[in-house]
């Protein structure tokens, strides 16, 4: 005898996805499907054989690194800010110069002569 009840949601496992790469959040999945989050965790376990938190983990990456080849096809276009920004987080790159002494210490000038009183 079939279960009787409220049908069983349809989850479109490919925009789903999509929205994980674009690091969406599983509250706005669930309620851009009109499902609840319990559901959308229960409903992957089920049909992926793996945690949402497993599945969002592996999505989130491919969007991450997605947009890393975005960036760094946009530096190596000629981008000039993107190749700034590249510079500064993957190379350590940096617009000041910070000058230390001995150490890391302060600098310390000395200067040879009497001094005025």
């Amino acid at each position: 005898m079939a279960k009787a009840g409220r049908p069983m949601a349809v989850l479109d496992w490919q925009k789903i996805g999509k929205m994980l790469e674009a690091d969406c959040s599983a509250v706005g999945i669930a309620d851009e499907f009109g499902v609840s989050v319990d559901t959308l965790y229960v409903r992957c376990k089920r049909d992926h054989t793996l945690s949402f938190s497993e599945f969002s983990q592996q999505k989130k990456a491919k969007g991450d690194d997605l947009l890393r080849v975005k960036q760094y096809q946009a530096a190596m276009g000629g981008n000039v800010v993107m190749m700034i920004w590249l510079g500064k987080q993957r190379l350590g790159q940096s617009d000041k110069t910070e000058v230390s002494g001995k150490d890391g210490g302060p600098v310390v000038i000395k200067i040879d002569g009497n001094l005025p009183d």
